[in-house]
């Protein structure tokens, strides 16, 4: 496939109507995206972890206040 113009020539904004598009035509028929087995590896590492109490979950108030302090 080419594209009709070159993403270079493209404004920011047409790159993100693209990548919007581009996002709506995959999720069409979501049975045909499958996700690679690594991803239910990661799903099953994080139920332990929660599970096993060596993780927590923040309010999201309080985590963008943690990453803010942390780009300090």
């Amino acid at each position: 496939m080419t594209l009709a113009i070159s993403l270079d020539q493209m404004t920011a904004n047409e790159k993100l109507q693209l990548l919007e598009d581009l996002w709506a035509n995959l999720t069409r028929n979501p049975e045909d995206m499958q996700s690679p087995a690594w991803h239910g590896d990661i799903l099953r590492q994080r139920e332990q972890r929660i599970a096993d109490g060596s993780t927590c979950f923040y309010e999201i108030a309080e985590a963008k206040r943690a990453v803010r302090e942390r780009l300090k």
